[in-house]
């Protein structure tokens, strides 16, 4: 499969394995689309349990909602900032 990216992205991704982990841009790109792929599954089982929760009748008000959305920013901020 040929696939055709912007200058742009193609300078960002030589970059990073020039400076990564990376032994090439074939590793960088297998590593980028696994990882979509893994974020794509998780967010379509998320959908599934948000959606089977509702037919069951398990709504959050938007109180709880919130205060799970600070909760998750603040977690994810925790760990973006270990890096």
């Amino acid at each position: 499969m040929t696939i055709h990216l912007k200058p742009e992205l193609e300078a960002l991704i030589q970059k990073d394995v020039e400076r990564g982990p990376y032994q090439s841009a074939d590793e960088f790109v297998e590593q980028a689309v696994q990882m979509l792929h893994e974020q794509e599954q998780w967010l379509a089982a998320k959908i599934e349990e948000g959606y089977a929760s509702a037919e069951r009748g398990e709504f959050l008000d938007a109180k709880q909602v919130r205060a799970q959305v600070n909760e998750r920013k603040q977690a994810w901020r925790n760990v973006t900032q270990r890096r």
